[in-house]
Parts: C-alpha cells; structure tokens; sequence
C-alpha cells in the first residue's frame, strides 16, 4: 500500500496516510477539505538492478550458497554483477 500526502486546502497543512488506494478516494470524499499532493516520482523499478542501492552482504552470501547445492545455477553469475 502506498503513502499518500494531504494537503488542507484552508490551512495548508500537510501530512501523509498510509492507506490502499481505495481507502483513499473514500477518505478524499469524505474530506472535501483535503487534496492529494504530489512530493516525488515513485519508485518503478528495482533499486538494486539499477545500480541505485546495493545487494545486501548477507543476501549476496545467500545466492551464493543457493549456487553451489543447485546444479547448472548461473545464480553466481548474477549475484556476481549486482
């Protein structure tokens, strides 16, 4: 579920929610008040395959370990290159 930022449209007051997507257009109804803002782009894809955020060490040795117990795994290869 997505978090959601609110403005009050009289006081200008923001704050966030975290709720599904139709919890908030019930919210929004229910609050005439209140208007959904924009902060930032979310996120599309994967933070470790672009190169944004780096593999956990331990989830790396995890692969590993998977690699070497499975025949023809090319997890290695992967595992290697993030």
């Amino acid at each position: 579920m997505p978090t959601y930022t609110f403005r009050n449209k009289n006081t200008g007051e923001t704050f966030e929610q975290f709720m599904s997507i139709s919890a908030r257009e019930e919210y929004l109804q229910e609050h005439q008040h209140l208007e959904t803002i924009i902060t930032g782009a979310p996120m599309v894809c994967d933070p470790v395959r672009v190169g944004a955020r780096k593999m956990d060490t331990g989830f790396k040795e995890v692969l590993q370990k998977v690699h070497e117990r499975t025949p023809g795994s090319k997890l290695n290869k992967i595992s290697s290159q993030l």
